[in-house]
């Protein structure tokens, strides 16, 4: 904020959260320059058949943006849905979307309407220039972290109340002033929204980076001039010619689902015990476990030949399949969920590190894939996971290469975390950009 300068005189507010604001500008409510949920008796007399843009929550962005590739007749969502004119600010009321800045000015509707997800509140300006300006305010401090404080309901059902919205205080410009304001912020944040998505296709260039580096260790091996051969496997391609091809049901001491849900049941589930680990607990190769998904001492004895040991690998049995983690000595003696798989391997033959690292390749994902898709939904049983056929170097070779792609993998999460880190930044500078403005900390007047 270093090159901007202040106003020339300031007052007190009389707000807290605002403290002062330059001299000129006036205490207004939110009511005092926007109706909120306007009416839709002006749009009740149209044709039933009139084709109106549909905003499921899903349609509205974090940084402004809308997708307005969906629409519905008008006769199916006039009753059910919430109304939203041309040119109306909308903003999430609901957990987490709230929190997470969804909200947008409405433009270039279909006839001049949307229908959204009733878990939006629309704004319609009394004065039409003042619609981005009215979406700065809310969507920046100090509106957000006051309309959070404020949310009513529990858990996930926590909304702001229109109530509050309604009778936000906020110091106001003159109109002259609110334009400036709000062409400024729009060319500003357009230049940071440029930055960050070059920041985000770095990093997906970095995650495309990773997979091929593993790719190529896990199929190809570390040496270059290493003779090749046809693996006789369609999707796994040429292998080094000293590696073998074998089932993974051949190189594993067991495979073991967890328990029907009939031996354990949702009211089984307390909080503190042992936990139980199911799909949404593995995340890039380890356990995350839920302190909420555990059982009890008299259940895990029951339960106990599920029980997981250090370099197991445990398998999701449904959703992406091959998301699979290590346990690790920490997770010994957790438990398999009904959700997973547990493969104990002859580690004389297939080290676990190199099994996960394989895991992790588009090939290995997609073989399973389709190898599960005799069933009526993709699910994974030990049958097709022993079927799966694995590139198998010598266990001292697996071991270098765990080791080499370890410190590769560790230069790109470095880099990520670079990427990451400058992302964050940059947001934080868009935010802090938007609230100065808006509350009058900096004058941008001659910026515009």
């Amino acid at each position: 904020m270093g090159k901007y300068r202040a106003y020339p005189e300031y007052r007190d507010s009389g707000v807290e959260w605002l403290g002062e604001v330059p001299k000129h500008w006036k205490r207004v409510r939110v009511k005092n320059v926007a109706t909120l949920n306007p009416s839709k008796s002006a749009v009740r007399g149209l044709p039933e058949d009139m084709e109106v843009s549909f905003l499921p929550m899903d349609a509205v962005g974090e940084q402004g943006e809308l997708d307005l590739a969906q629409s519905k007749l008008l006769g199916a969502v006039i009753d059910g849905y919430t109304y939203v004119g041309e040119g109306d600010v909308i903003i999430a009321k609901i957990t987490p979307c709230f929190e997470n800045g969804k909200g947008a000015v409405a433009k270039s509707l279909k006839n001049g309407m949307a229908f959204a997800t009733t878990e939006v509140i629309p704004l319609r300006c009394h004065n039409e220039r003042d619609r981005q300006f009215l979406y700065y305010l809310l969507s920046s401090p100090p509106f957000r972290p006051l309309a959070e404080g404020s949310m009513y309901g529990a858990g996930g059902q926590k909304r702001v109340s229109d109530n509050f919205v309604a009778n936000y205080s906020f110091a106001q410009p003159s109109e002259e002033e609110r334009t400036q304001i709000a062409t400024f912020l729009d060319r500003e944040t357009a230049k940071i929204d440029r930055l960050i998505d070059r920041q985000e296709q770095l990093i997906e260039l970095l995650k495309e980076k990773r997979q091929a580096v593993i790719s190529h260790a896990v199929t190809k091996g570390l040496d270059p001039d290493a003779p090749m051969k046809d693996s006789g496997v369609e999707w796994l391609g040429e292998i080094p010619a000293h590696w073998e091809v074998v089932q993974l049901g051949h190189v594993a001491i067991s495979m073991q689902t967890g328990p029907f849900g009939s031996q354990l049941h949702a009211e089984d589930y307390c909080e503190g015990g042992t936990p139980v680990i199911n799909p949404a607990h593995m995340v890039d190769g380890k356990i995350c476990p839920d302190e909420k998904c555990a059982v009890d001492e008299e259940m895990l004895e029951q339960l106990a030949h599920h029980q997981l040991r250090a370099q197991d690998i445990v398998f999701a049995r449904r959703g992406e399949l091959g998301r699979c983690a290590l346990v690790t000595d920490h997770e010994s003696g957790w438990l398999c969920g009904t959700g997973s798989v547990k493969v104990t391997l002859n580690m004389s033959r297939l080290a676990p590190k190199f099994l996960l690292l394989f895991m992790g390749t588009s090939s290995a994902r997609d073989a399973l894939s389709l190898m599960s898709k005799g069933s009526t939904m993709e699910n994974l049983n030990t049958e097709i996971l022993g079927k799966l056929k694995i590139p198998l170097p010598q266990m001292d070779e697996q071991v270098r290469i765990v080791g080499v792609l370890g410190e590769r993998l560790k230069k790109i999460a470095l880099l990520r975390e670079k990427v990451e880190s400058a992302i964050a930044l940059l947001q934080e500078r868009r935010t802090a950009l938007i609230s100065a403005s808006v509350t009058g900390k900096i004058d941008v007047r001659v910026a515009v």
